[in-house]
């Protein structure tokens, strides 16, 4: 597929890095040279330096045979009017990045429409429905859905005082609409086997019905507590937002934010939230505001390590479950391995969320785990499939991939070797970065 990204920022390269490895034609447009070159010496990508808005920029490089547009630069509106021009000039897909609330404050969906923009992302909006996402589920560390809502992936912690530690996946006792896809231990993904063990701070993927999944939350946590009460320190656009939704949700929620213009701001437009004009990392001020008997911790300031320092010490109060944005995606392991509980980028979400848009062939979605240390990859079976009619014993996936469920007359269920597969069926398969590509390959018959 043919796709053109304007903008080479952090998300813009990740697409680009992402796309060009899943065999895509990518064409960069990026008006600082800087960033240009620096794309362009570390990709195999075509780069062009201009305003990807300009109508005779856009002619120049010819968008007959492009597939797609995603437009990602710091301006929201050469974003859009990029996506304007590239839907007029009859490609078919295209995606905008934009971040001003006041351009969302009516549906994205009808907005975009009366544009001609296929799909509108606000990242900020993203990471926060993700974050109140988890929140919902205290023993998540990350929670993602499938097939409209049928399949539901959850990733959990595994504690010393689980019975799940050293015993062989095989001889756990799961409901037959569960299956184990994948194991994180010390910063490695495993695709696991019947052989394979649990250890104590692994990180396990489970896969399945979406109702069996939810069930199973209290097998992970050594006192079910529902999460009621929420700090939130930083009171920016992903502050803003996930305020408003836990508020509307019936969740209690603080907000500690220094700067005093956002805290007037977010008090105009929230009702029960409590906003508190103060520093987040002052551990008085924590302890005055009943930091210990708050179940949640969500730091947002644009800080990494600012973000790090308040988790830790809301953890040392004994708070239950602690949540970091982070800037650098290399400090995601070591926020990791010294407590931190959810460790979030707002560039790999918005970058994974866009992925799941470029669809090609029989794929629906392909969703990123742990900062793409592993994919699921969403399939629809067509009657041309070359998986219509398989059992799926005799479907020779390259190594390491996992189907982990399938969904089949609007009913999910994990299979097993005897299953087949037919038209119209979906299914998730669970594998590694480095082996995405043989496996879509396979899939496509290439």
């Amino acid at each position: 597929m043919r796709i053109v990204i304007v903008g080479a920022g952090k998300v813009g390269y990740t697409l680009a890095q992402r796309l060009t490895s899943d065999g895509h034609d990518i064409i960069v447009i990026e008006k600082n040279d800087e960033r240009r070159a620096i794309i362009e010496h570390n990709l195999d990508v075509m780069t062009v330096v201009g305003n990807g808005a300009s109508p005779r920029l856009l002619s120049e490089i010819g968008l007959e045979d492009v597939e797609m547009m995603i437009a990602v630069t710091d301006s929201d509106e050469v974003n859009m009017v990029a996506c304007v021009a590239a839907k007029q000039s009859g490609v078919p897909r295209v995606i905008a990045r934009v971040r001003n609330h006041e351009y969302l404050e009516y549906d994205t969906q009808t907005f975009g429409r009366v544009l001609g923009i296929d799909l509108i992302i606000n990242p900020e909006m993203v990471t926060a429905i993700e974050v109140s996402r988890i929140l919902k589920t205290p023993a998540a560390l990350d929670v993602k859905d499938f097939t409209d809502g049928k399949v539901r992936m959850l990733e959990v912690k595994i504690l010393a005082s689980s019975s799940f530690v050293g015993v062989p996946i095989r001889k756990l006792q799961l409901s037959s609409n569960v299956l184990i896809t994948g194991i994180l231990r010390k910063d490695k993904m495993i695709i696991p086997q019947g052989n394979d063990t649990i250890e104590v701070h692994d990180s396990v993927f489970f896969i399945g019905d979406k109702e069996v999944i939810c069930s199973m939350e209290n097998l992970f946590v050594e006192k079910r507590t529902r999460i009621k009460k929420v700090l939130i320190v930083g009171a920016g656009r992903i502050g803003r937002y996930l305020t408003l939704i836990l508020e509307s949700s019936g969740y209690i929620v603080k907000v500690i934010e220094k700067d005093r213009h956002r805290c007037e701001e977010l008090a105009k437009v929230v009702n029960k939230a409590m906003i508190i004009c103060g520093d987040g990392t002052d551990v008085e001020l924590l302890t005055d505001e009943g930091i210990g008997d708050c179940d949640a911790v969500v730091c947002l300031t644009d800080d990494d390590k600012l973000n790090l320092l308040v988790a830790l010490l809301a953890k040392n109060i004994g708070v239950q479950k602690t949540f970091v944005r982070v800037g650098r995606l290399e400090y995601i392991p070591l926020m990791e391995q010294v407590g931190v509980d959810v460790v979030f980028s707002p560039r790999l979400l918005t970058a994974g969320t866009i992925l799941r848009q470029v669809r090609q062939g029989d794929i629906v979605s392909i969703t990123l785990f742990e900062g793409a240390k592993a994919e699921a990859i969403e399939l629809h079976i067509s009657s041309g499939s070359r998986l219509n009619g398989k059992m799926l014993r005799d479907i020779k996936f390259p190594r390491p991939a996992l189907v982990g469920a399938v969904v089949s007359n609007g009913q999910p269920f994990v299979p097993n070797g005897d299953s087949i597969l037919k038209a119209g069926d979906q299914i998730i398969l669970f594998t590694l970065p480095d082996y995405a590509t043989k496996v879509l390959d396979f899939i496509e018959g290439r």
